[in-house]
């Protein structure tokens, strides 16, 4: 069983300081202060297992989005942007689909069915997958100066 909390000072800092190997380092916070700035000014979530473990966390509008994005014409209107991360030590063990299974939920509970839109790194085929057994379909696709990314949407049958 999970549970989510606001981040606060103290969690922000703990996700911030996470470290994923090539070529999930693209995740690695490279902001410092702002990045911290980031977490504790927007509507972000530490998601918590049974043992009070930060296993994760989740972010919802502006700051799930991608801000390149933007340049393509991606956002358009009508969809909740959700972002999430998942603490590296724990990728690849088949905690995945009950960590967005949780997330979905908590959504679900605090917007009803609303229409849900994530980016994602296209590189990042495991999740992709995950996202596609959770009903998502790929939209659009842009890049950056870093990586190419995707649009996944959901409708609002959770």
């Amino acid at each position: 069983m999970f549970y989510s909390i606001p981040v606060n000072e103290k969690t922000a800092a703990y996700i911030l300081s996470w470290r994923y190997p090539s070529p999930y380092d693209l995740y690695n916070d490279m902001g410092g202060e702002e990045s911290l700035k980031e977490f504790l000014e927007n509507p972000y979530f530490a998601v918590i297992n049974e043992v009070d473990e930060i296993i994760g966390f989740y972010c919802i509008g502006y700051s799930a989005q991608v801000l390149n994005g933007y340049l393509f014409g991606v956002y358009e209107e009508g969809y909740l942007d959700i972002g999430l991360g998942m603490q590296p030590e724990l990728i690849g063990k088949g905690y995945g689909a009950s960590f967005l299974a949780f997330i979905f939920d908590s959504l679900e509970k605090e917007y009803k069915r609303v229409p849900l839109r994530l980016t994602v790194a296209t590189f990042n085929q495991r999740a992709i997958h995950l996202y596609e057994k959770f009903g998502f379909k790929k939209r659009m696709m842009f890049d950056d100066m870093i990586t190419t990314f995707q649009t996944m949407v959901k409708d609002a049958s959770l």
